[in-house]
């Protein structure tokens, strides 16, 4: 099965949902606007279509191996990965003074969602890197920035985030890696690390790790924890790679998904201690790494669009060949394609809406991210600040979410066949489930929602952004065809059972806290669904006038027949579940401990 990028569909989502030329308007973005999307786009697509995805099956046949401490990746990852970054494809969003071409994350993110639906084993050396570029850019010291971003930026060195250790998974106040002060500066660091992502491989010349670790002598739990790098190979003065640090690989971990990709042990100190080198101040490691965490936050629920877009065109594929039964209509006499049945159409319009709906709420949260590095009035920054920190969880929680519905489904079109490996359909699936676990499950995702973005500020962001989906509301209402009614009635409803959640979690949860907590899963998946209905909302006003001019008619009604679906098979949900946030908390916590 191959991979065509949806290009139509993001430049849709990026012109007319993310303003990309509002974006080009911002300083620094001057270039940027849809022509320059576009082209970008195609030649990404390029790669990801011609050179990544056709190594997508072979990664899970043959996955990444260790042998003598030293990780082979799938035969071909190399190369691929030589010409990704031969053609300054980790460096798109990166500053240009360090190698990258500065483009926003608006173009970016359209860039992640495709290598990943190409590969998702292989995105993720990459998506890591980022997050190191991300936190030597915020936190490193002019020394570091020289010694390590070009390298990180242009591909030619990989990054890490290593927090996790066998006692403390996400519990980062039980991290006991410890690093002690050496008279040059330096640190040496001892410790376990697990789960290390391309922690270790053959793809590029060194491993620049990203390691939490404790000072003698710092505080107990997460205020006590710092942030060191600590490269596989210490580099020379004159950026010339020395000796082998004394960090190694002990072992690979064998996974449910995402083979190919060499999820590590790693092993600090053994023969004297790896040289480390702080970054920022001591005791505030947890702090710069949250926005390594951020940053793959958000690419993690791109990578749940990505693999919901693969499944959904492996699931189209075979539905239009797979003849099974005459239609219940009649219209054919004998047994027809399945594309012909409507529960085959329920499902896979389903996995259509799903996709394009959160596509089109992580185009909207890119914008307003760059809106918030960007542009020149303050306020504006702060506001668009607010809304893109509301919108990680829901782009990381209900993205990866939805791609484990949208990647059974995919099974579930192709029946018996899609429990058969061969087919390719149970690969997504597979893959899709580590997506909402690492980078924070969705309950950590959840938690945030509640705590940080809802109750800290007594609901005001979730009321404003419920305000502004009610503007979209009366220009559905005034657009007056049957599609856009149906989407404003299911649109209303949903903001109101939203509006009625945060009433409850802002107002009750200091007072009854397990009541709150025990919804706010079901609480993120409302704010997501009603979000990614919404932006379904604006697609539908936008394809409209679209269609109304004359332009690409097809595609045009689709849009609005997929936004109708989505309002009335997936925005219908939003009842139940502000029932389950404001009623269910006791039954919850009901049962004894000892009963289960």
């Amino acid at each position: 099965m191959t991979y065509s990028a949806p290009l139509k569909d993001m430049l849709f989502a990026m012109e007319h949902l993310a303003q990309i030329d509002q974006v080009a308007q911002l300083p620094g973005f001057e270039e940027a606007g849809l022509e320059t999307a576009q082209a970008v786009l195609e030649e990404c697509a390029k790669l990801c279509e011609g050179v990544v995805a056709p190594l997508n099956l072979p990664g899970d046949v043959a996955p990444s191996s260790l042998k003598d401490g030293v990780v082979t990746t799938t035969a071909g990852f190399k190369q691929a990965f030589r010409q990704y970054a031969e053609g300054g494809w980790q460096g798109l969003q990166h500053p240009q003074d360090f190698g990258g071409q500065g483009l926003p994350k608006t173009i970016g993110a359209a860039c992640v969602e495709m290598l990943n639906s190409a590969n998702l084993s292989f995105a993720l050396c990459p998506l890591l890197t980022d997050g190191a570029i991300e936190a030597l850019l915020t936190a490193g010291s002019d020394e570091l920035k020289a010694t390590y971003l070009e390298k990180l930026v242009t591909g030619e060195w990989t990054g890490t985030m290593n927090l996790t250790e066998p006692q403390a998974g996400s519990d980062l106040a039980l991290v006991r890696t410890k690093a002690d002060p050496q008279p040059d500066g330096s640190y040496k660091v001892f410790g376990t690390k697990i789960f290390i992502t391309y922690g270790e491989h053959d793809m590029a010349e060194n491993i620049v790790h990203l390691v939490l670790a404790r000072v003698a002598g710092a505080p107990e739990g997460v205020k006590g924890i710092s942030l060191f790098v600590v490269p596989k190979f210490l580099v020379n003065k004159d950026g010339s790679l020395g000796a082998r640090n004394d960090v190694h690989c002990v072992s690979i971990e064998h996974k449910m998904g995402i083979k190919a990709s060499p999820t590590a042990v790693l092993q600090y100190g053994d023969n004297g201690g790896a040289i480390g080198y702080l970054v920022g101040e001591e005791n505030r490691g947890l702090e710069y790494m949250f926005i390594m965490m951020n940053a793959a936050r958000y690419a993690v629920g791109v990578q749940g669009i990505a693999v919901a877009e693969r499944s959904y065109q492996h699931a189209v594929a075979y539905a239009r060949e797979r003849v099974q039964s005459r239609p219940v209509d009649g219209s054919v006499k004998a047994s027809a394609t399945i594309i012909h049945h409507p529960d085959v159409r329920r499902m896979l319009m389903t996995m259509r809406a799903y996709t394009e709906g959160c596509r089109a709420m992580a185009a909207t949260a890119a914008a307003a991210y760059d809106a918030s590095h960007h542009h020149a009035d303050a306020q504006v920054r702060e506001a668009n600040a607010a809304f893109y920190e509301f919108m990680v969880p829901l782009v990381k929680g209900y993205s990866t979410e939805m791609s484990l519905e949208v990647t059974s489904l995919g099974v579930q079109v192709h029946g018996g066949m899609g429990f058969i490996e061969e087919t390719g359909a149970a690969q997504y699936y597979r893959d899709a489930k580590i997506l909402t676990i690492y980078e924070g499950t969705t309950a950590i995702q959840a938690n945030d929602l509640v705590g940080r973005k809802t109750a800290r500020d007594g609901g005001q962001t979730a009321l404003a952004i419920a305000g502004q989906i009610e503007k979209t509301e009366a220009e559905l209402a005034a657009s007056g065809t049957p599609e856009a009614l149906a989407v404003a009635r299911q649109l209303a409803a949903a903001r109101q059972a939203f509006v009625e959640a945060v009433h409850f979690v802002s107002g009750q949860a200091k007072a009854e806290p397990n009541a709150v907590y025990a919804g706010s899963v079901p609480y993120l998946m409302l704010a997501g669904n009603l979000v990614a209905g919404w932006q379904m909302g604006r697609a539908l006003l936008a394809a409209e006038q679209l269609l109304h001019k004359g332009q690409d008619a097809a595609f045009m009604r689709a849009k609005i027949a997929t936004a109708r679906f989505y309002a009335e098979h997936i925005l219908v949900k939003a009842a139940g579940l502000r029932d389950a946030i404001v009623h269910g908390g006791d039954s919850v916590m009901a049962l004894p401990m000892d009963a289960f």
